[in-house]
């Protein structure tokens, strides 16, 4: 008799920690961008991922882990691709809104759906999705043309994300956040160098660090953690359906914290998006169990 509702928790457990992840991590790139005229993008992905290693180190612990040699390979591309996420999607930010750099971003985890789709209903989803992104997408502020290589920024930030995503559920099959924690700190190693360069000493001004730690927390720390769980219990194909919630998360951030007003056109691709993403929950329950490590 107590099946049905312990399924029913397994169930909405990893979708809420998604939920809750992405409204983190689009505040936090709201408040990212404040820092932008003082240490540029280079400069602000490196101090939000730097934070952010230091407090999952602390909290998290990971070193009392013992990896194998083909999960720690895994960890590492899982962080370079983590790190490469972070700093195009902010580079991309320069210059495109936030909602629109969303959901442009977003066709990595879009394409990651459509590839590991193995049923019809799956695609009606996803092309009610795909409905959404095009009315979210307009041409940019005002009808003038999205800046080309912010465009290009954001879908190569896509690329990264969806390399995230399928490395990231082989990275945490063993060892779930604390694979993150690690994930984190190969992705602040492999971005410092770059904000360094940029921006200098100014990454070292004191004003700075309370912002710092409030994207770390909100932008890194907080939301890769809950991801990585998600990612554990549920197939890459659903994770990457149900992530096609983001670009409405990031449309309403720019609402809220950077007055981005949104045309009736983009609340009814949220309206689209959010629909495929409830059908994917909805057929969650009939998919394959998460998928685990390859040998």
């Amino acid at each position: 008799m107590n099946t049905q509702p312990r399924s029913l928790a397994t169930t909405l457990f990893p979708i809420g920690l998604l939920l809750i992840a992405m409204a983190s991590i689009q505040s936090g790139a709201s408040l990212a961008k404040s820092m932008f005229p003082i240490i540029g993008a280079q400069g602000t992905t490196t101090l939000r991922l730097v934070c952010a290693s230091i407090i999952m180190l602390l909290i998290l612990r990971p070193w009392r882990v013992r990896m194998t040699a083909n999960t720690l390979r895994y960890v590492v591309i899982y962080g370079m691709a983590l790190g490469g996420m972070n700093f195009l999607f902010y580079m991309s930010l320069q210059t495109v809104p936030l909602g629109i750099a969303v959901a442009l971003e977003f066709t990595g985890p879009l394409a990651v759906a459509i590839f590991a789709s193995r049923r019809a209903v799956d695609f009606l989803w996803i092309a009610l999705a795909i409905a959404g992104l095009l009315l979210l997408m307009p041409a940019g502020h005002d009808g003038q043309a999205l800046d080309p290589l912010g465009t290009a920024y954001a879908l190569a930030a896509g690329v990264c994300w969806a390399l995230y995503i399928l490395f990231g559920q082989r990275a945490g099959a063993e060892h779930g956040i604390q694979s993150a924690a690690l994930g984190v700190v190969v992705a602040a190693l492999f971005v410092a160098p770059i904000g360094v360069i940029h921006a200098g000493s100014a990454l070292l001004s004191p004003a700075l660090i309370p912002m710092a730690l409030g994207v770390a927390v909100l932008s890194t720390a907080l939301p890769y953690s809950l991801e990585m769980i998600a990612l554990t219990r549920m197939p890459a194909r659903t994770f990457g359906t149900l992530m096609s919630i983001e670009p409405a998360f990031g449309a309403l951030s720019g609402l809220l914290f950077l007055g981005e007003v949104l045309s009736l056109a983009q609340w009814l691709a949220i309206l689209a998006i959010i629909t495929a993403s409830v059908g994917a929950t909805l057929s969650m329950r009939r998919d394959a169990p998460p998928a685990v490590a390859a040998d």
